[in-house]
């Protein structure tokens, strides 16, 4: 029999730790995939895990009431034949994987190149390795710099092993992500051209200087706590990785606003759910992202992934005063009424801590209402890997000048702030202005007639 360590999942980019609330199983148990093994809560999430393949339930690593960090093996199970050998648990280190099954030991097809250097858990940007896919990569040579450039198929963007092994397959003698090397002489005495690197984040966060800070007699000192920490973490990283410029656009969105005061009463009562701005704005976006699929992309190295699914997270504030991104998964397929139900759910559903960790991952762009704080703009920080983020302000009333038949006018309107935040790696000035030109275009021909 086989035995594969069970992870603590990871339930989104602000969590670190999950309460164990009840084992479903016992030891000893025979178990099928999918089938609830635990359940656990977070701050954010209450979910349960599921087993990753049929087999039995042969050690419980935690007990009830444990707080276990995300990536911590909580479980070994059996898989194939029986036998009565349980592994000894390792000690993993502080990870932010999805679940995973790591096989303890794997057979490996014969090196071409073996590696004397260890592939940690853990690599220096965050990603997670589970066990057979170091061993695979200890065994051909494949270093850390290579694994971390990989883009993986699995949860969470975790490199699987069909991933390494099409990586191998393809492999040529310059591996991504080498790092910067002087040009050797070639034969002809003519430099050769330099291997370009992947970006390190963490690698390059050593070189800053932080400012050094005085503590005065009357200060006090907090510890940031570990979602803080993660959060602060992740901010860093995104302004590391992704040299940010914000486009703003002025939008009067008099129209949509006249709209919504028009049919929120028989919309709520035909369609049993309210009508709030989010997916009025949700919808302007998705039509501008077809119209410009350019933002919807992640960056892999020197590679640019166009995704084809449009999935549109919405930051949403919880009780606590943390904040949790919900993804509406293919946005653009739902009408107005759908995605005011699904907005709504979502919503709902984050402050109650009901989401399931799935509905806060896949986003391929972001959309953050800072106008819900009473400010008028904001300038969002993009979330990785997406390359772009749009923050709405507060609709204000003003004077605005308007042009009618008889010339202009000065007229009361309800007005306000875009501001789009994009990754200028890939997005250029002309990309990242059009795009939030065009949701503002959507929402000021915003038709006064339509029917939901």
């Amino acid at each position: 029999m086989s035995q594969i360590e069970l992870l603590l999942p990871k339930m989104g980019e602000s969590v670190a730790e999950a309460t164990i609330i009840k084992w479903v199983k016992k030891e000893g148990d025979t178990i099928k995939a999918d089938e609830p093994i635990i359940e656990i809560a977070t701050d954010k999430v209450d979910s349960e895990v599921p087993a990753p393949e049929d087999g039995v339930l042969l050690k419980c690593l935690v007990n009830e009431g444990d707080v276990v960090q995300v990536g911590k093996p909580i479980a070994i199970i059996g898989i194939g034949a029986s036998s009565t050998t349980v592994l000894a648990p390792a000690t993993p280190s502080v990870s932010t994987a999805p679940v995973v099954a790591a096989p303890a030991s794997a057979p490996v097809s014969a090196p071409s190149t073996v590696s004397n250097t260890e592939i940690p858990r853990e690599g220096d940007g965050g990603k997670f390795f589970s066990p057979l896919v170091r061993n695979i990569a200890k065994t051909e040579g494949v270093s850390l710099p290579e694994l971390e450039a990989m883009q993986g198929s699995g949860a969470g963007g975790r490199v699987t092993k069909g991933d390494i092994l099409d990586y191998l397959k393809n492999r040529t003698l310059a591996p991504v992500a080498a790092p910067v090397v002087s040009a050797p002489a070639a034969s002809n005495g003519v430099p050769s051209k330099p291997v370009t690197p992947s970006v390190s984040v963490t690698s390059e966060a050593h070189t800053i200087q932080r400012a050094k800070v005085n503590v005065g007699p009357n200060d006090e000192i907090i510890e940031m706590d570990r979602m803080r920490k993660l959060i602060a973490d992740h901010m860093v990283m995104s302004k590391h990785v992704s040299p940010h410029v914000t486009s703003y656009v002025e939008a009067d969105v008099t129209n949509m606003v006249l709209w919504r005061e028009k049919v929120k009463k028989s919309f709520e009562l035909k369609e049993k759910t309210k009508i709030t701005f989010t997916p009025l704005f949700i919808e302007a976006i998705v039509k501008a992202i077809k119209d410009f699929p350019g933002v919807n992309i992640s960056v892999d190295g020197d590679k640019i992934i166009m995704r084809r699914d449009i999935n549109i997270g919405m930051a949403a504030a919880l009780p606590s005063g943390n904040l949790i991104v919900p993804v509406i998964k293919n946005a653009d397929q739902y009408n107005l009424v759908g995605l005011a139900k699904k907005v709504n759910d979502l919503a709902e559903r984050a402050r109650a801590n009901k989401l399931t960790p799935d509905e806060i991952q896949g986003g391929t762009y972001t959309l953050t209402n800072v106008g819900s704080f009473g400010n008028v703009m904001g300038t969002p920080i993009i979330n990785q890997p997406q390359v772009a983020i749009m923050a709405v302000g507060a609709i204000r009333k003003k004077p605005a000048v308007i042009e009618t038949p008889s010339g202009d006018a000065i007229a009361i309107r309800h007005m306000m702030f875009l501001s789009h935040s994009y990754d200028h790696r890939v997005v250029d000035g002309a990309l990242g202005g059009s795009f939030v030109r065009r949701v503002a275009d959507y929402l000021e021909s915003f038709d006064m007639n339509r029917e939901w």
